[in-house]
């Protein structure tokens, strides 16, 4: 195969028929470049996986024997890759055509690293998928919040929520961070920051590496002339309660490393209302 332009690297868990069509619409929408995918499998139980191979030999497999999380998958996979430009993207989100052209045009300004595009859930809505640096109001605002579906346009929804005003639809602006469902970025950057931080399992490992990126002085921007169809949690669904916690703890490794490094007060107190939150939210969806 001639070296590849763009490398693709997928982190599948028991994400079914979602990782076929992923895989299609890549390979629809880099038909005219040279690319390869890596699909690293934390070690699925639905046999999902088997449809890489009606792409080989573009893509690849690379098996856990255990489930190692979403960062040190992607790391793996990063590994395992060459091309200079890298699309990590989830088994259960789909390119619209034309997204990977939109995305590596933004990707050439001189000083950015990593781009996103306008990521939507299947019924066409926008899933805000371009994001301010958490703190402390973000668990009360944040994108899933019942506060920021009852405030839309208060000043802590709009800043924890990147929305897209009347005719910005195809405007790209820098912001804090981008969803880790979708993003291309550029490999020596990735390699300067070392790739994701292996400490987060799942979630908030796409806002602290943004966080490290922008540190280095290096541009994050969010391009919603590019799109994107993401059907949420759909690797989780099987282990929704674990993906709860995960989250959590996620949340509270973020606030402890970028928010509150030295404020043992602040931390306790994230601490204890995270472990509430979570017990609370591992209730809920154990009545659904």
């Amino acid at each position: 195969m001639t070296t590849p332009e763009v490398s693709v690297i997928i982190v599948n868990y028991n994400a079914g028929d979602e990782l076929e069509q992923a895989l299609q619409s890549i390979a629809a929408d880099l038909a005219q470049r040279e690319w390869e995918a890596v699909v690293v499998d934390n070690a699925s139980s639905d046999d999902s996986s088997a449809s890489v191979a009606r792409f080989a030999p573009r893509a690849r497999v690379l098996r856990n024997d255990q489930n190692v999380g979403f960062a040190r998958g992607v790391n793996q996979g990063l590994t395992a890759t060459s091309a200079p430009v890298v699309l990590i993207i989830n088994p259960d989100c789909r390119l619209v055509a034309g997204a990977f052209d939109c995305l590596l045009d933004e990707l050439g300004r001189s000083s950015c690293a990593i781009v996103g595009p306008r990521i939507l859930n299947p019924d066409g809505s926008a899933q805000g998928s371009a994001r301010g640096d958490p703190d402390m109001l973000t668990g009360l605002f944040g994108r899933t919040s019942v506060l920021r579906r009852l405030l839309p346009n208060s000043a802590a929804s709009k800043r924890n929520v990147v929305v897209d005003a009347d005719g910005e639809e195809r405007t790209s602006r820098t912001v804090d961070w981008l969803s880790g469902a979708c993003l291309l970025a550029r490999r020596d950057v990735l390699s300067t920051v070392r790739g994701f931080d292996e400490r987060y399992f799942l979630y908030w490992e796409d806002a602290d590496l943004c966080r490290r990126i922008r540190a280095l002085g290096y541009q994050v921007r969010y391009v919603p002339a590019a799109t994107a169809v993401h059907r949420v949690g759909h690797s989780s669904r099987d282990g929704r309660a674990a993906a709860i916690r995960a989250f959590h703890e996620s949340a509270y490794l973020y606030y402890a490393i970028h928010v509150a490094p030295r404020a043992f007060f602040k931390r306790a107190l994230a601490r204890v209302l995270l472990k509430v939150r979570c017990r609370v939210r591992v209730a809920l969806a154990a009545r659904r």
